[in-house]
């Protein structure tokens, strides 16, 4: 069964600022993230991840019980450590998150 692939509102906004290529680009990852969520390189454990595309990189949250991915940010490398710090603090809140877009996708 395919993962479902969610958004956070601060990923859509950046990836709406990106070059149409990249956008494209992206679009081919999510294909690939549905079929298999655990590309990219794991950030200290098997479900926090990051994906390189040229010099951004995408930061997505894999939760194998709830079958889906959470894209949560896009960064270059210079602001990598900032973002990957904000995200830990942030988990609990993005559990939440999306536990609540798959209520209302069902």
């Amino acid at each position: 069964m395919p993962y479902k692939v969610f958004f956070t509102h601060t990923f859509e906004k950046k990836l709406a600022k990106s070059e149409k290529s990249f956008q494209i680009r992206v679009d081919k990852i999510l294909d690939r993230l549905m079929e298999n969520p655990f590309t990219g390189k794991p950030l200290d454990v098997p479900w926090f991840r990051e994906k390189k595309l040229g010099k951004q990189r995408i930061y997505f949250l894999v939760y194998e019980e709830l079958k889906s991915v959470y894209l949560v940010n896009l960064s270059e490398k210079k602001d990598q450590q900032a973002i990957i710090n904000s995200i830990r603090l942030l988990l609990d809140i993005y559990k939440k998150e999306i536990k609540e877009l798959l209520k209302k996708k069902i």
